[in-house]
């Protein structure tokens, strides 16, 4: 599993925090000139307080006092319990009774990640709850997601989160921006089924630095009535396998070594000039080199079902599973849809999640793969299932082993 640490970071205000708000566009343009100063200091940037939000927030804000109250006295609340990836929280498939509030709880934690063992590669993640991607959240069309998004005091960066599934301005992205020490409440209404991807998004190139230092995430929305086939046939999974694909821009020296920071925050300059290349050190799942793999592969057996629910948020990426098939697939993650049957590989256009539900018919290792096969050899992108069960001879047979031929 991926190896994380967060050891208190340092002590931190409003004053030094290194502000990654909607005002830091223009910023983010001298960003490197403005940091090559300190950069012996080698801390984060301090900046001054909260400045005043930006008027169309404002006015977001302004226009929700004047909207009508929404009457939420026939929902039921509760409570969802998040647990770290590759898992699922406990759900229904089917809903039973009526739309409800589900209360969700995150925190935006920056830890200190290794990124490969072996050459020692590491990284300052921005995170959900402490993990790459962010915990999969469940949910049923026409539920209200009720979120309290919580900045610890120590953390050294500014917050928020866009939900690509809400409907709204930014994606509420403009209403949970919290500074270390602050927690905001979000909620909105999941209208349209399907997987959809959530990530922070503080403004101008702090967009791109906090995704691909791993804050995002995938919300599902399930219909109520579950999911279902091309020809509206009830379909069902015996287990979630959450997968989500991060592409890391890890600064190097002139040695051609990875670069270390003492604090999340420090690296942002060497790291804005690191994904001006577009080019990826690292495309890894779940965080990390071999992250599920071997003793963290996931586990099958032969007739099980699994829904594998795959997030890029900032990549396109080609899921393939070697020795499989997507049975059902929602290439665009959209339940609405007719799922495509029988896929050889699928596409996750960057920016989003999709599912891809496979029924394992024999026994042994399947690979999952990024079918960019660079990235999956070289850079990281490889999962695998390790499924138990009889072997069957009429789907795969070795007539003859391998032998010397004489000549």
């Amino acid at each position: 599993m991926p190896k994380y640490v967060n050891p208190a970071l340092v002590k931190t205000n409003r004053r030094n925090v290194l502000r990654g708000s909607l005002l830091a566009g223009a910023a983010a343009m001298t960003a490197g000139a403005g940091m090559a100063g300190t950069a012996s200091k080698r801390m984060a940037p301090h900046v001054a307080p909260r400045p005043a939000a930006p008027k169309f927030i404002l006015a977001e804000a302004e226009a929700q006092v004047a909207a009508p109250k929404v009457d939420l006295s026939g929902y039921t609340r509760v409570r969802q319990e998040l647990v770290a990836p590759p898992f699922a929280p406990k759900h229904e498939q089917v809903a039973t009774g009526g739309p409800k509030i589900v209360e969700i709880r995150m925190e935006t934690t920056e830890v200190l990640l290794t990124v490969d063992e072996d050459t020692g590669a590491s990284i300052w993640a921005l995170t959900y709850n402490g993990s790459v991607p962010g915990p999969l959240i469940i949910v049923h069309q026409d539920d209200y997601v009720e979120l309290t998004l919580s900045n610890p005091a120590a953390s050294q960066m500014e917050h928020n989160i866009d939900f690509h599934a809400s409907s709204g301005a930014l994606g509420g992205g403009g209403l949970t921006h919290v500074y270390p020490g602050e927690e905001t409440v979000l909620r909105f209404k999941a209208t349209r089924p399907g997987v959809f991807t959530y990530h922070c998004a503080p403004g101008g190139a702090m967009i791109p630095y906090h995704v691909t230092h791993g804050m995002n995430g995938t919300l599902m929305v399930l219909p109520r009535d579950g999911l279902k086939d091309a020809d509206g046939n009830p379909l069902r999974y015996d287990t979630i396998a959450y997968i989500g694909e991060q592409d890391f821009y890890l600064p190097m020296d002139e040695n051609g070594d990875y670069k270390t920071y003492e604090v999340a925050g420090e690296d942002f300059a060497d790291s804005v000039e690191a994904m001006r290349t577009l080019t990826p050190t690292h495309s890894v799942f779940n965080g990390s080199v071999g992250a599920l793999t071997g003793e963290n592969a996931f586990k099958a057996k032969v007739g099980d079902t699994v829904l594998m629910v795959h997030n890029q948020a900032n990549r396109d990426s080609r899921p393939h599973l070697i020795g499989g098939h997507g049975d059902h697939v929602w290439e665009n993650g959209k339940f609405a849809n007719p799922p495509q049957k029988d896929q050889e590989t699928w596409f996750i256009r960057g920016g989003s999640a999709g599912a891809a539900m496979y029924t394992f018919l024999q026994p042994g290792v399947y690979a999952y793969v990024n079918h960019n096969l660079i990235e999956a050899a070289l850079l990281g992108a490889t999962a695998h299932f390790v499924v138990d069960g009889a072997w069957d001879n009429a789907l795969m047979e070795q007539v003859t082993p391998p032998h010397v031929v004489e000549t």
